[in-house]
Parts: structure tokens; C-alpha cells; sequence
């Protein structure tokens, strides 16, 4: 159990697996006001950074679950790295079968919907997981601009309009499912580009040190595509962000 191999190459050099930086990852942080003590359970959680910074930051404590062997292997070191390795673990596994041993005050499930099948799902998974009365944080890309045609869609990594929402259409989503929203932080294009742009570097520099692995044809040619696919298509008319909601 693991994600594919592209996918750790193309991220090897990240700390946030999304078009977040440290700021709005802190700005996130604030806004949802953490409190010492509180607990918190992040499916999908990568290379643990919002839970690692957040233990350090603002006194939380939690679990993270994540697929991939190299990215809780980076969180575990991370949360070496930054002291609170005694308030946070991290586990490798589907993060969609994990359940918490005890309900958490926020559950957590960043830029991964794919886990529960969409929003609706991944909400129902979150839930079981929370407290009356706590807070889900979920991160998912919506439409900034209506997409003009089907190379549009395609150049955002997605087979049908109907993929994504625009975001009255998404908040509106949560509305219907009987959650409210009740803080949000979106991405903007200077977080897309920390996101996207240190893909290319990551993927290039690996290309340069293996140029004779089995994986290189492919890689190399998403580097030839990969940016102008970007700045002509994602940039534009794809956002992102991370959805505070409460249980109506």
C-alpha cells in the first residue's frame, strides 16, 4: 500500500502536498482558533506539516494517516525536527478505513476527497471521527473561472466539467449536506505557483541523478508539458481551498 512512485518524485521536496504555504497554512491555523489541548485526527495528512506546526504553534495534539511510506516517514522526522514528537503520530495506512480510538475536535482531510469518493464521503468519514460540536477542516479544488471547453477541463487534470464545483457551487454543497461554513482560506496564484512550480525542479533534478531509470521517458515528458499546461490552463481557471465547516 503506497502511492505510485511519479508521485514522491514529483513531491520529494515538499512540506505542504497543496497550493498552501506556510503563511496561509499559519493564516488557517489562526483563524480557526486552536486552543492547547484540543485534539485532532488529519486523513490524508502527508508529510505532517500542518500537524506538526500547529502541535508547535498552538499546543494540539493528534494523529496523522497517509498512504504513502515516504511521506509519514517525513513526518515522523519532522516532528522531530520540531519538538513535538510526543504530542503527534503519524501512521501508514488507508486513511479511509482508519477510525480515531476516541472522537477529536477537528478532523481533518486536506486535499484528498478522492478518499471518501468526493466531499459528500470524505465528510462522512471525518464526521464519525469528531466530537458533537467540532470542526471539520476539508481542502478541494473549485472553478475560479467557468472553463471554455473540454481542453480546458482536461488541462486541470479532470475529465469533465462536472468534476468540480465553482465555489458558490461548493459552498452551497455544504450548505445542502446540513454543514456550515464557518471560515475558509483560499489559495492564490503565488500559492499555486510554490505548489506546482517546485514540481519541475524536483522532477528535473531527479531526471538529471537517474537518467536511466525506468520511470525517466515518462517523467520527462510530463516536464515537457507540465508548465505550459499550467500558466495556460490551471493558473487561470482553477482554486483551491480549505473549508472550515460545523455540523448544523
Amino acid at each position: 500500500m503506497d502511492l505510485p512512485r511519479s508521485f514522491t518524485i514529483r513531491e520529494s521536496n515538499h512540506r505542504i502536498h497543496n497550493p498552501f504555504t506556510d503563511s496561509k497554512l499559519a493564516t488557517l491555523g489562526r483563524a480557526i482558533r486552536l486552543r492547547p489541548g484540543m485534539t485532532m485526527l488529519d486523513l490524508a495528512s502527508g508529510s505532517g506539516e500542518m500537524l506538526c506546526t500547529w502541535a508547535r504553534e498552538h499546543g494540539v495534539t493528534g494523529t496523522g494517516v497517509d498512504i504513502s511510506t515516504a511521506f509519514v516517514d517525513a513526518a515522523r522526522a519532522r516532528a522531530v525536527e520540531l519538538g513535538v514528537d510526543d504530542r503527534v503520530t503519524f501512521v501508514h495506512g488507508d486513511a479511509a478505513a482508519y477510525v480515531a480510538a476516541t472522537p477529536v475536535d477537528v478532523a481533518a482531510c486536506i486535499g484528498a476527497t478522492w478518499i471518501g469518493s468526493g466531499v459528500a464521503g470524505t465528510l462522512d468519514l471525518l464526521e464519525r471521527d469528531l466530537h458533537p460540536g467540532g470542526l471539520l477542516l476539508v481542502g478541494e479544488p473549485f472553478w475560479r473561472t467557468d472553463p471554455p471547453d473540454q481542453a480546458t477541463v482536461e488541462g486541470c487534470h479532470v475529465s469533465a466539467k462536472e468534476d468540480h464545483h465553482d465555489l458558490p457551487g461548493l459552498v452551497a454543497l455544504f450548505g445542502k449536506l446540513g454543514w456550515d461554513l464557518v471560515e475558509m482560506v483560499l489559495a492564490d496564484e503565488d500559492s499555486w505557483d510554490r505548489y506546482v512550480a517546485a514540481q519541475w525542479l524536483n522532477v528535473r533534478t531527479w531526471l538529471d541523478a537517474n537518467p536511466d531509470d525506468d520511470l525517466a521517458g515518462e517523467l520527462r515528458a510530463e516536464l515537457d508539458d507540465a508548465p505550459l499546461r499550467y500558466a495556460r490552463y490551471q493558473r487561470p481557471y482553477l482554486g483551491w481551498g480549505v473549508f472550515a465547516l460545523m455540523r448544523r
